[in-house]
């Protein structure tokens, strides 16, 4: 392919070595045997807009690739083929981009394309697929679930997201805290209460990274509230002393009217 060789013409081992480390390519790491031509992402982006044009067995080439740059790649022209496509086009696009899920098999690739092909194709449609990818124990279907959600968030369409946290609340990757993390962020920062909610109610369960990643905008007294458990007691504690206002208040009544009947 025309493209590979682009892809070739620009590949850098120095970065492809620095890559390699940055994405975990080692032995029982998440990254596993990937391998890097060591290309930077505005590179692949600038080819993705060149390449749009490819077809579908074009794109599905770049996707079975062993090298991390020309699956991204592939992701990127799906992504730009998308954006111009009508609605039947986008159906289409969909259904290939999830086929081809186990090339999607890096949170970069995941990240920047998933929220643009999965999130923006279901925003109005049924999501079913979304909460079977959360559930599965595959690590990258379970990212995908959680980022094809950014899409609703940024139109203040939150339940199917917290649904999502909710489900993987207890895993235990630390990409998925990561990731439900930084949508709790964003949720809050579109609706402050809709995510403390949530918090108040989870936030002594989830994993310590996913707390810190979902206040890590949050002034920092109440960013320790959290971190130090304190924010169910400091409320408990708010509660106990209206009900002591409260009995105060009429104990006081009642002593005012006994000095008028007096």
């Amino acid at each position: 392919m025309d493209i590979h060789r682009e892809l070739i013409k620009r590949q850098n081992k120095i970065q492809a070595k620095n890559l390699s480390r940055f994405f975990k390519t080692g032995v029982g790491e998440y990254g596993a045997g990937d391998k890097f031509l060591g290309i930077k992402v505005p590179v692949l982006r600038a080819l993705a807009k060149q390449f749009v044009e490819s077809s579908f067995p074009e794109v599905q080439i770049l996707l079975k690739s062993v090298y991390h740059e020309e699956r991204l790649l592939g992701a990127f022209i799906l992504v730009y083929k998308f954006q111009r496509a009508d609605e039947k086009t986008r159906a289409q696009i969909y259904k290939f981009y999830l086929k081809n899920w186990r090339a999607l098999n890096n949170w970069d690739i995941i990240d920047t394309t998933t929220p643009k092909i999965v999130g923006e194709y279901l925003v109005d449609k049924d999501k079913k697929i979304i909460y079977e990818f959360a559930r599965s124990n595959n690590l990258w279907k379970k990212r995908i679930a959680v980022l094809t959600t950014f899409s609703f968030i940024k139109q203040h369409q939150f339940e199917d997201f917290l649904l999502i946290a909710e489900i993987l609340i207890r895993d235990k990757h630390d990409l998925i805290h990561k990731a439900v993390g930084w949508m709790l962020r964003e949720v809050g920062k579109r609706d402050l209460p809709v995510e403390e909610t949530f918090l108040r109610k989870w936030y002594k369960m989830m994993p310590r990274t996913m707390l810190r990643y979902s206040i890590e905008k949050f002034p920092e007294a109440k960013r320790q509230q959290y971190l130090n458990g304190g924010i169910g007691e400091i409320s408990a504690k708010k509660q106990e002393s209206k009900k002591t206002n409260r009995s105060l208040c009429f104990l006081l009544r009642c002593f005012l009217v006994f000095l008028i009947i007096v």
